[in-house]
């Protein structure tokens, strides 16, 4: 049975993609600032954080802990050229990708939340902590992209 921060992670999810699904054709290739990513980018950023993120989540999970490399986000967005997708693919990709995490989340179990993760040089963290922390992660990028829609 999932757990708690479980159903919190698909709940929240699902706001995020109604979010994405919100933003105007014509402001998708509108960078943040000067010189930031467009919403594309922004969206394919939240597609190898991902990718990153389901790593240690499953290794954590099955090991007990994890320690691994943090990701060179820039060099990760222009590698995938994100810029050049479709919209509607972006967000196909969002989907099936937050689908998976999502049911990853849903099978941690309550003892392996307490897991040691270390991602980098950072301070260990717990993977409850990495998991609430990949929310607001997201929460935050989606804020850019809400914010500049208005």
């Amino acid at each position: 049975m999932p757990s708690e921060l479980a159903r919190r992670f698909r709940a929240e999810l699902s706001e995020f993609q109604q979010t994405l699904h919100a933003v105007p054709p014509e402001l998708i290739d509108v960078p943040d600032h000067a010189g930031g990513w467009t919403r594309k980018q922004i969206v394919g950023h939240l597609l190898d954080s991902a990718a990153n993120n389901r790593q240690r989540f499953v290794r954590a999970a099955i090991d007990g802990s994890y320690a691994g490399p943090k990701y060179a986000q820039d060099a990760w967005v222009a590698a995938h050229g994100y810029e050049g997708q479709p919209w509607e693919t972006l967000l196909r990709w969002w989907q099936a990708e937050h689908e998976i995490l999502a049911a990853v989340v849903d099978r941690v179990p309550e003892d392996r939340l307490d897991a040691r993760c270390t991602v980098g040089d950072d301070a260990p963290v717990t993977l409850r902590f990495l998991i609430e922390d990949y929310l607001v992660h997201q929460r935050h990028h989606l804020h850019q992209i809400a914010s500049r829609s208005s």
